[in-house]
Order: C-alpha cells, then structure tokens, then sequence
C-alpha cells in the first residue's frame, strides 16, 4: 500500500539566502532531530561562477523501532541518501531524498523545494512532498508502515522550528542580512567549458521523470486508477500553512495533506467554481480524512447542488408566507464559542398542518436555505472572532410535543429531511442543545437516530423537565445574556411561536404534487428548442480579455454540436420584414439566431474552440477562457445522423434512430455564467463532457416523449 504526503506551502518572511544560511546548519548533525545521527558528504559540484551548488549525503538514522523490529531486521541504523541542488542565481533550492537501506523492500522517496515567494522577493516558500510504498517487510509491513509516518510527520512537525532555532541563531551572531549572489564581473569560462559544467551539475541532480512525480510524490492517499491526479498547480492554487491555521483551524500534517490532495484533484476535474477549503475540509472529518470515501460523497453532493441550483437558493427563493408565521425556528446570536446559534421550537411547531399546507418539497427547501445561511454566518464569525467557526450550534425545545407530531407524513418529511442534509451538509452541526424532552420523546428518538450519522449523534446533549438550567446545563455554551425569553432568560427572541396552520390553507394531494413540481423546475435553467438549419445561439460581451465563460447544459432529446465563435462587432437586429438575425422564431417560440446567413466565417466570425458533438441524455459543463474582448456567440446545431452503412437488412437501432429523429428537433437546458480570472478556480479545459451519475441518470430517463422537467423531479427524487 502506498502512502503519500503533500504539506501546504509554509511562508518564512526572511530573504531566501538567510534561510539557506540557516538551512546548512542542520549538517552533518542536528540536536534538534535526535534521530539524525550524523550524515557524511558523498558528492559535491560547485559551478565556476558559484550559481550552481550540487551535494549528495548519506545520511544516518537511528530510528525509534522496537528492538524486536530491528533485532529481525538485521540492523540498527538506517541510511537515506539525499541530493541538495541549490541554484543562487534562480533562489531555489531542491531537496530529492530516497532509502538505501531496504530499498528492495521499502520504498520511500521525499521531495522538498525552497522558493521565493511569488508577490514578495524578501520572503521563501518551502514545500514537500513524499511517498512511502512498502513493497514487503518480514510480516511487519503495517508495523512498519505506522512506524515511519508517525516519524516523519513529527519531523515534519519540527522542520519549521528548526529553520527558525537556526535564524535565531544566527542573529544572535549578527548575521541579519545575506547578500545575494552576484556574477563574476569577468566570464571564468569559455561556452564549451560552461556547458560542460552544465552536464556535470545535471549528472548530480536526482532526475524524476514527470509521470512519477505526479504518482510518486503527489496525489491520493490511497492510488486509485479511476482517479488520476493533478500536477501540482500554480503557487496562486495553493494553500498556505499560515491561512489554514487562521481559516480551517490546526491540523496534523497528514490531515493538511488530504485537505491539499483532495483541492487539487477538484480543481483538475470539476468545472467552474469549486467548494469552498472549509467545505471539503468538512466532508474529509464526516470520513475521517479517508480522501476515496469523501470524495466520493462530495462528488454526489456537488451534482446534487448542481441540480437544485442550491447555490443560488438564498438569492432566488423567498419562503411562503406560510413558513414565515408558522415555522417556529430562527438565528439568535452565538454560542460561547462563537458559532451561530439556530432556535428550534419544535414542540410549539404544527408539523401537520405545515406539510398539508405546503408538501415536503417546500418544508426541505426551507430547511436547505437555513443550512445555506449557516454556512453563510460560519464565515462571517470566522471573520468576526479571529479563528476559524466551521459549524453552528442548535437549541432545539421540545415543550409541547405530544403524539400529534408523529403524525406518519410528518415523520416522514422530517426522516428525508434529515437524510439529505446528512448527505450534503456533514460535520456542519457542532453542537445540538434539546431541552424540555417530554415523555413521548423516546418515541421519536426510535424513530429518527437511526438515520443520524455516529458522529452528529455524539453532539447531541438532551435535558429532560427542567434540568438544563443546572450545572453542565445551558450556561456551559450559552450566555446568560442571550438565553431566549421563553427558557426564562432575559433576551427577547424573534423566532415565530409557531401554533396550528389554519385549515383553510390545507391544499389537496394533487394541489401539492403540482405545487411540488413546480418548485423545483423555477430553476435558474432556459430551454430551447434546436432545429435542422434553425441553430439556438445566445450572445455573450465580454469586456476583459481574460474572462472565464463557463457553461452548463443538458441534452433533452437529440443530438447536437456545440460550437463557440467570436466577433468584434455585435450582432445587428434583424428588419421587421425579414427573418434574419434576431428574428427567427419557431413552434416552440424559444429559438434564437443571431449569425446573419450573410456573415462568412473567418471573416465576420471567427470559432474559437473546436465543435463538440453531445449525444442524448448528456450533461456537459465546461468552460471557455477569452483571448480577447468583444462578442461571444454559444451555439447549439442540430446534428444530423450519418447515412447508414448499405447492408441487405436495415439494423433495428438504425429504424429506431431515423424514428426519433425525423422530427428534425432537438432539445436543450441550460446555464451559462461569466467569471472573472480571479474568482475562476479551477480547469481551464474547454468543451470536455463531464459524465457524473447525474448525467447517467438523464439517459435513463429523457424520452421523447417526456419533458425534461419532470425527468428532474424523478431523478431528484431518488437521489
């Protein structure tokens, strides 16, 4: 099994050659590493000008094992062979390291780099990767395994003190300030002799073919095939050490590695915006920062949110009046630690009279945008209170609840409610406060724990009567000032006292079903309809050169080219009497041309990124990057069947297909957004498809005889 390690980059504000003075301290021995006994010099190259400076150590370890372990093993140190390659005339420095000892049996390979940092010249970057494949070890391989990451993190832990001992040291001998390197006023060497110091510096360096460094020394925890990893991206997509502690909280190094790993994968594979880094860090703790297992939940998450258009959901839903009077639930203040503290009177609230007025479509709606203002508040008390809020307290009273709240439909809406935010929101609730649990609440605890993850269920504190006000009661998180009135503190609270939902806002089975179904296709999507000669296209100004197009759409029915072009002049309308640009329109009346048939391409229009042909059923997001402003046209075209091969008999596939297409009319959903470079994180790819099980499960559901939206419901439904 191989274990890999990516750190964060961790910023010294000192100039690059003190740390590199401070850096050449740690040798031949280090008392801070007792582990390191000593190292001996190899090799060394020094260029003639100085720039260069190579060097290969031995270095011996005295590994913290049981002695039984090394009784077996045969030895009693181990030796690690590493390459220095200093450039002074680049400021970089390149640390490759691998075994010697049990190199047939462990292998273990470690890359480290100091750089400058990219906006501030008198400050360095360090980073390191490292993978660790143990091959075989005398039955001992997860011994040894446990062994050797628990050491290496520890180290890890005190490289960053040690340059700092060093600097320190340094200081007090008044050295402040190294000067950097200069070249030599007069050459010390022909071409031919220079180049030949090339060669020889190169025959020093360790050589890491591109391919094993993005398998070896980056990547998953886990390998995984279906997943292939990233390259190491830019120094702007990269996380520093300082921002995670202040941001994301203190994490070991191997959890800052997931965290690391598991961003940049998303930034290669999903288009357009990704989570937010206290989003994935809160599905790497729902699975204990096992990479596979979140990033498989964050990945149905993401096509969830895709589909629901929850990112949107607090700008473009209001709540019914309805859930306004008689939901009894609302944000008041924090809690001693700072998280936002959400009120939930469930026992006053009419859960019946809720779901026969409004249905469980609205009532889960509601309860996804009080999750998405959480997360919202999380970064605003972030901010407020210096360190970093990843979740929100809940105090939920229960005073009032009696055997009307079972009520089957209510229970069930409350069962699927708790499941979908489980699935989308984890390790969002810190804590959750019940007090006053009547008798009857056994019963809905039966009934509800079981869809309650092991980790959300030890959050929860229940009081039964009156018991939360003793000690270990509400006064433990909550201040005294802002207890709500109605749990006999002193600060007023606006949450609706709830009561019963009139019945003469009752709405019948087929009401809500209908109701239902229109809630969630009021969505941010536009269709069109795409006809043979009759292209849909949409028109796109683009003021800086290096804005992101992104897009999103699905195809309903038929298949159709997608094409991107450019022009420096707009589209004009079309004349009244003519149906020309603008102007088309069709049966569907929601197709729209705006290339005139009189505008030639490549001299009115240019195309900018090569047609993609989408089948039926697909799902396509991607993403365009602009060369230069003006407009930009989006096109979907009809795509016509190839001519079928000449055979005795026609194939019963190819009958189906002339069937299907003979309408000449194709089908379209979608959504397009304009990114600035700066807020665009992510790849940078262009028109590739991007089959995620939403996409598989359009396939299965779109016909031609069914619309697009309903195939929505039922697939929402049965995620």
């Amino acid at each position: 099994m191989v274990q890999k390690y990516q750190s964060p980059v961790r910023v010294y504000k000192y100039p690059f050659e003190l740390i590199m003075a401070a850096y050449e301290r740690r040798f031949p021995t280090c008392p801070l590493i007792p582990m390191f006994v000593g190292s001996d010099t190899v090799n060394e190259f020094k260029s003639e000008d100085g720039a260069i400076h190579v060097i290969e150590r031995r270095c011996k370890l005295d590994v913290d094992a049981p002695r039984l372990l090394k009784k077996i093993a045969g030895v009693d140190y181990v030796y690690f062979v590493q390459k220095n390659s200093l450039n002074s005339r680049e400021r970089t420095l390149h640390i490759e390291a691998y075994n010697e000892t049990f190199s047939n049996r462990v292998i273990i390979n470690e890359h480290c780099c100091y750089t400058v940092h990219p906006e501030n010249e008198d400050w360095t970057c360090f980073e390191q990767s490292a993978s660790l494949d143990i091959k075989s070890f005398f039955g001992f391989e997860s011994t040894v395994e446990k062994i050797a990451m628990k050491q290496y993190t520890s180290n890890i832990k005190k490289g960053k003190e040690i340059i700092e001992y060093y600097l320190r040291q340094l200081e007090e001998e008044g050295i402040t300030f190294v000067p950097r390197w200069t070249a030599p006023s007069i050459t010390p060497c022909s071409d031919t002799s220079l180049s030949s110091c090339k060669k020889q510096a190169a025959s020093m360096a360790v050589v890491i073919p591109d391919a094993a460094l993005k398998e070896g020394l980056s990547g998953d925890a886990l390998s995984s095939p279906s997943a292939p990893e990233p390259v190491v991206g830019t120094p702007d997509d990269k996380l520093d050490a300082d921002y995670i502690k202040r941001y994301l909280g203190d994490l070991t190094p191997l959890q800052e590695s997931c965290l690391i790993r598991l961003r940049q994968w998303l930034q290669e594979t999903h288009k357009g915006k990704i989570p937010k880094d206290e989003h994935i860090l809160r599905f790497l703790r729902a699975r204990d920062f096992n990479i596979d297992k979140a990033r498989e939940i964050m990945c149905q998450s993401l096509t969830w949110r895709k589909q629901h258009q929850v990112d949107y959901i607090l700008e473009t839903w209001t709540p019914p009046q309805v859930l306004q009077d008689y939901y009894a639930g609302g944000w008041h203040h924090h809690d001693k630690d700072g998280r936002p503290l959400y009120v939930l009177r469930l026992g006053q609230m009419d859960t019946k009279g809720l779901v026969r007025a409004l249905g469980e479509e609205a009532l889960l709606r509601y309860v996804l945008s009080i999750n998405e203002e959480g997360l919202r508040r999380c970064e605003e008390n972030t901010k407020v209170f210096g360190r970093p809020i990843s979740s929100w307290t809940c105090l939920v009273d229960l005073e009032g609840l009696n055997m009307r709240h079972l009520w089957r439909p209510g229970v069930k809406a409350l069962l699927r409610i708790i499941e979908v935010v489980e699935a989308n929101y984890p390790e969002t609730l810190g804590r959750l406060l019940i007090l006053r649990a009547p008798r009857v609440f056994p019963v809905l605890w039966t009934l509800v724990s079981p869809f309650i993850d092991d980790n959300t269920r030890r959050k929860f504190l229940i009081y039964a009567g009156n018991d939360y006000q003793g000690p270990g009661g509400l006064l433990d998180y909550i201040d005294k000032e802002i207890i709500p009135d109605f749990l006999s503190g002193e600060c007023m609270c606006e949450v609706p006292e709830g009561g019963l939902v009139p019945k003469s806002l009752y709405r019948t089975a087929e009401e809500l079903e209908n109701e239902d179904l229109k809630l969630w296709t009021e969505t941010i999507y536009q269709s069109a309809s795409v006809f043979k000669g009759a292209p849909h296209e949409i028109l796109i100004q683009i003021v800086d050169a290096s804005s992101v197009i992104t897009w999103d759409f699905d195809v309903c029915k038929g298949d159709i080219v997608f094409n991107i072009y450019h022009s420096k002049r707009s589209p004009q309308p079309a004349k009244k009497d003519s149906l020309g640009a603008h102007s088309i329109t069709s049966p569907g009346g929601n197709n729209v041309q705006l290339i005139d048939k009189v505008w030639q391409l490549g001299r009115d229009y240019s195309m900018v990124e090569s047609p993609l042909i989408c089948k039926e059923g697909e799902s396509v997001q991607g993403s365009h990057v602009t060369r230069w402003p003006g407009f930009y046209i989006l096109q979907w075209k009809f795509h016509s069947m190839p001519a079928c091969a000449a055979s005795s008999l026609p194939r019963v596939d190819d009958v189906l297909a002339s069937l299907q297409v003979s309408s000449h009319k194709c089908k379209v959903m979608y959504y397009t957004e304009v990114i600035g470079s700066e807020d665009f994180r992510g790849s940078m790819t262009s028109l590739e498809s991007s089959h995620s099980g939403f996409s598989q499960l359009s396939a299965a559901t779109t016909s031609s005889s069914q619309s697009h939206s309903s195939s929505m419901i039922s697939r929402w439904r049965f995620c």
